[in-house]
């Protein structure tokens, strides 16, 4: 079935600059952010919109107003209104699961050509309210009677909004009480989340100045008062590893580790990629960038150690793809936490793991720092959460390009104890 099954091109990647929240995109809904991404996606990929037969974008944060954003883009974009097109949400894999969306509907002929991406803007969340006003206020909108009389009992404390929180619902940990949980039982050291934090902000901005960046992130000008939003606002240009040690844990005070500068930050931003059949890309007269060789989502327990996917779902691309990770050029593992990359780090080498955890004989394999993450990942480009997967797809395949190497893995976890990966070939 796998000889049968049509190759799937990378045509284009790109995405935003990654902000901090609260800060350039707080007034842009993200359906608009991503609309401009994509629009100018398809103008830089020199690509016939009505060429694009079906888009997939993934959201985490969701607006009530907006609950398809793909549509939307689609409509935003100007792409032709019968592209048809919907959203996914598998947390922080979610647009893993557009391009795999996307992918699996070119590797069938259903389609010859698609966009698959992600978008969160996390400086516009839904605010809710406790149970107690959130009833009333359903009642008050759908009361043939008084509408007041449904506020009845309602007081000050009840029209407080509700903060805001990623929080897991089955294990009720946030995910920095799951990072902080995986340090302590996995003995992950304060210095080594530490060290591998700053060498993530040191490698982008390297990534940055050498200009490694600059063909895959868009300029962004949402308006004639505004100024462009060129580059990312979160890498630490000037890290210095010695001030990582005066930050406190945050998510255990007394006895923790994980802190907000060994953390991926809450981010704002978006990122797609135009995929294509080999065929038709050819015939279109594309180069693509490179193709997806093979991908796999795996699951695991989140009362165990929620973020440990990577080291399930990446043996089983690698299968996939016919390949041992000693054949793996360059890796890109999203960055949660510098706790969750340790700690898998530390599975993928283990014997142990691999027979008690993926019932294999043998580890996955040692990890060579010098082909990972080396133009940045999460901690220091920003994790708008929805946005991350296409991001990587993009910076793998640009990475590998530069310097001539031929495969690439990118990987992730997710919340609920999702994994997520992706085998890349260079073209």
């Amino acid at each position: 079935m796998a000889s049968q099954l049509n190759r799937v091109a990378v045509v284009a990647g790109a995405r935003t600059p990654f902000l901090r929240i609260a800060t350039g995109y707080s007034t842009f809904p993200a359906r608009t952010l991503a609309s401009h991404l994509v629009a100018e996606l398809v103008e830089r990929a020199d690509v016939d919109k009505t060429e694009i037969e079906k888009l997939v974008f993934g959201q985490v944060v969701m607006a009530p107003d907006a609950p398809n954003i793909g549509r939307e883009i689609v409509l935003g974009a100007n792409l032709p209104v019968s592209t048809d097109a919907y959203s996914v949400s598998r947390a922080c894999a979610s647009s893993y699961q557009s391009a795999a969306d996307i992918a699996m509907n070119i590797q069938t002929g259903v389609i010859d050509a698609g966009i698959a991406g992600g978008c969160d803007v996390m400086s516009q969340p839904p605010i809710s309210f406790n149970k107690k006003m959130t009833e009333a206020m359903v009642k008050s909108s759908y009361s043939k009677g008084s509408k007041l009389k449904a506020f009845k009992g309602i007081g000050l404390k009840d029209l407080m909004p509700s903060q805001p929180a990623i929080k897991e619902p089955s294990s009720e940990f946030t995910m920095g009480q799951a990072a902080e949980n995986m340090a302590k039982e996995n003995g992950i050291a304060r210095a080594d989340q530490d060290a591998l934090a700053h060498r993530s902000h040191m490698n982008a901005a390297k990534a940055w100045e050498e200009g490694w960046f600059d063909e895959q992130v868009i300029n962004v000008v949402m308006g004639p008062k505004y100024q462009a939003i060129s580059k990312d606002n979160l890498v630490r240009s000037g890290s210095e590893l010695e001030k990582y040690a005066k930050l406190k844990p945050v998510f255990d005070r007394k006895h923790g580790s994980v802190t907000a500068a060994n953390s991926s930050p809450l981010t704002d931003g978006a990122s797609a990629v135009v995929l294509m059949s080999e065929a038709k890309a050819k015939a279109l007269g594309h180069q693509p960038l490179g193709y997806i060789k093979s991908y796999a989502f795996a699951a695991l327990d989140p009362n165990w150690q929620m973020l440990m996917g990577p080291s399930f779902a990446t043996p089983k691309a690698l299968d996939a793809a016919g390949l041992s990770l000693k054949d793996i050029d360059l890796i890109d593992m999203h960055e949660a936490f510098a706790a969750q990359v340790l700690s898998n780090t530390q599975a993928f080498a283990s014997k142990q793991f691999a027979q008690e955890r993926l019932n294999r004989n043998d580890a996955i394999g040692e990890i060579d720092f010098d082909k990972f993450n080396i133009s940045g990942s999460s901690i220091s480009l920003g994790h708008p959460f929805a946005a991350t997967g296409t991001r990587q797809l993009t910076q793998m395949l640009y990475d590998l390009k530069r310097s001539g190497q031929q495969h690439g893995l990118i990987t992730a976890c997710a919340a609920g104890g999702l994994g997520a990966a992706m085998v890349l070939e260079s073209a």
